[in-house]
């Protein structure tokens, strides 16, 4: 496991780099956003069991693709395909590749940010403290975390603080962190949210629960990697997504869907229904052309795919579309 100093070198040369480069239905997961209005949810983030993931979280950065409908369905809503970043891999993500030239374009940068990746991160640990009323519990109390950008630089900046002298995830000289929900311009706020004050050592209930159950390996739970045949799947569904297409299960079900959408080799798809997102914060798109990647910052929940736009923004994406399409014919 990192030490808390190893974790602070290495967010300090993110930063640098930033400033300077041009899951199943167990309920494993804990839906904190779905805590009330002015309740507090307290957790114990624990280390990911891969001793070479220098922090004990993992990032995951996922794309929307909004579409008018299903194909063929002629009562289908608006539905959203989300898929994998490949920078999340290391990877040039040909759908960033599109959209970082429209920042440039200042009519064009309400379509980029639609476009543009969304940060969250996956933690792992205990809920101390529960305001939620969960039918069930998960039989491993070691639950995960979806944590988004605003509640992640709270505890980035802790772990930057050099009156943190210990890391949060000891299990003798830890602490508690404690999300806080209140709202702010209509939305959801997660900025209260904070460590708590006081070292709490793990109990044994706590300590024989990861004797049993075992840390999870958090990389695990981010998207697989896609293939060569995938990435292109996923240039030519961004395509159609602009171009303002009904999304075609029968064509790219096999790959990549709606969630709620049931695929077995042909369209068989129910119309998914409005639910709470997996992923309830976002990061926002740079608000200029982004040579450097700036702090993210909270967003609501993306809203359904809108009508392509009119005038002179429906010529500029007619002329995406025809940059992508020679690209994708080479």
């Amino acid at each position: 496991m990192a030490s808390l100093a190893e974790i602070r070198a290495k967010l300090k040369s993110q930063e640098v780099n930033r400033s300077t480069s041009s899951t199943g239905g167990d309920n494993a997961i804990y839906p904190h956003w779905n805590i009330s209005e002015g309740s507090e949810a307290v957790v114990r983030f624990l280390p990911d069991k891969d001793t070479n993931n220098t922090f004990f979280w993992t990032e995951r950065n996922m794309i929307k693709l909004p579409f008018a409908g299903i194909k063929g369905q002629t009562d289908s809503r608006p539905v959203t395909v989300q898929v994998p970043c490949m920078e999340m891999y290391g990877k040039t993500c040909p759908v960033l590749t599109e959209v970082r030239p429209w920042f440039k374009d200042k009519s064009m940068e309400d379509m980029g940010r639609k476009y543009w990746k969304k940060k969250s991160y996956i933690f792992q640990g205990f809920v101390t403290t529960n305001p939620l009323a969960e039918d069930t519990q998960p039989e491993n109390p070691i639950r995960r975390f979806i944590i988004g950008p605003q509640i992640f630089n709270i505890i980035r900046s802790a772990l930057m603080d050099p009156e943190m002298e210990e890391m949060p995830t000891d299990y003798v000289k830890g602490v508690d962190f404690r999300i806080t929900k209140t709202t702010k311009g209509g939305y959801a706020d997660y900025s209260t949210s904070k460590w708590s004050r006081r070292e709490r050592a793990l109990d044994e209930a706590e300590r024989a629960a990861i004797e049993k159950n075992g840390l999870h390996n958090l990389g695990d739970f981010r998207p697989k990697e896609p293939s060569e045949a995938e990435i292109k799947i996923i240039a030519e569904l961004f395509a159609k997504s602009v171009e303002g297409e009904a999304y075609d299960l029968e064509q790219y079900g096999q790959y990549f869907r709606p969630a709620g959408v049931a695929y077995q080799g042909k369209p068989q798809a129910a119309v998914p229904t409005a639910s709470a997102p997996a992923q309830p914060v976002a990061e926002a798109a740079p608000t200029a052309a982004p040579v450097t990647e700036s702090a993210p910052a909270p967003q609501p929940a993306a809203a359904p795919a809108t009508a392509a736009p009119a005038g002179d923004s429906a010529k500029r994406a007619e002329d995406i579309l025809k940059l992508i399409r020679s690209r994708q014919a080479k």
